[in-house]
């Protein structure tokens, strides 16, 4: 895809100015934690919302094909961007390979981790390990900057009461006991948690490593994302091949005569592709443990007010 240069606006420095003027700005400093609650409550509702569309698709229309959703989700996030950028509203760089290359392991971290975690959501009954180790991701995501040295690591103040609290949350949700979890759920659940931190650093460093860069041959963090997206498709395409449920197998046993279908099936990946985009930037524009702290915010408050 051939894809124009980013301006000079949208460079990699430009969400670290917009941050810096947030700060400086005495009224929008004060108002910065009721956005920062109104983006985990947006996300909240809207990470429910896909797992009740979800919860209602695939066992009605008999699609649990992991796979092949995650698959779809990434050409519908690949197509959006490159809408906004024919738009003029997210200009964009042309692919790169030396920059396909250092997003190469957050792309496949992210590939397999969203395949586990479609994966759960097409076993609605084998889901019980999944969310209750979600409140360890932040804690997971920080062990994995501070090894990384990245200089979005949050200080000891911020990530020590977030960390009791994951690990509180995780005692709580462990203590009521689980049901009907497979062995398969014992060996991905732990490994989703790793490779969902992992692919989050990898992100952050790679942003890092830009800004490191002169400025007019710096990628900007759409372009970061942009890229990640492209080397997503590479990977899930190629899983999709050699996986048994073949593109084949799905598309012929999928109800594509039915509108309801179709409908179930876009609001999956609209809502997945916003979702994953808001952990994205969060990851790239904050940090990688403020863009694990948004995924896991329901989870790691949740248990805790069913003790109230």
């Amino acid at each position: 895809m051939t894809l124009g240069k980013s301006s000079g606006g949208w460079r990699s420095g430009c969400c670290a100015s917009v941050l810096t003027t947030l700060s400086s700005n005495r009224v929008l400093k004060a108002l910065l934690p009721t956005l920062c609650l109104a983006l985990v409550l947006v996300y909240g509702l809207a990470d429910k919302l896909r797992n009740f569309v979800a919860s209602v698709f695939i066992p009605q229309y008999h699609f649990p094909y992991a796979v092949a959703l995650c698959f779809a989700q990434v050409l519908v996030s690949i197509s959006a961007l490159t809408l906004l950028h024919v738009l003029n509203l997210v200009p964009l760089r042309r692919y790169s390979r030396p920059l396909g290359e250092k997003m190469l392991v957050s792309s496949i971290c992210s590939s397999i981790h969203a395949v586990l975690a479609m994966w759960a959501k097409a076993n609605s009954s084998n889901v019980g390990l999944f969310p209750l180790l979600l409140p360890l991701l932040p804690v997971a995501t920080l062990g994995f900057s501070l090894s990384q040295k990245l200089a979005s690591s949050p200080s000891l103040h911020t990530s020590a009461p977030i960390s009791i609290l994951g690990g509180t949350s995780f005692v709580v949700s462990a203590s009521q006991g689980l049901s009907g979890v497979g062995l398969l759920e014992y060996m991905y659940a732990p490994l989703a948690l790793i490779l969902h931190s992992l692919s989050l650093t990898c992100l952050a460093k790679a942003f890092e490593a830009e800004r490191r860069r002169p400025p007019e041959a710096q990628a900007s963090v759409f372009d970061l994302y942009y890229t990640q997206l492209v080397n997503q498709s590479g990977v899930l395409g190629l899983l999709w091949l050699l996986h048994p449920q073949s593109p084949w197998l799905v598309l012929s046993h999928s109800n594509w005569q039915s509108l309801l279908f179709h409908g179930y099936l876009l609001a999956i990946l609209l809502l997945g592709t916003l979702l994953d985009f808001l952990v994205g930037a969060s990851a790239l524009c904050v940090s990688p443990f403020a863009a694990a702290l948004l995924h896991s915010a329901r989870q790691l408050v949740q248990p805790l007010l069913q003790l109230l």
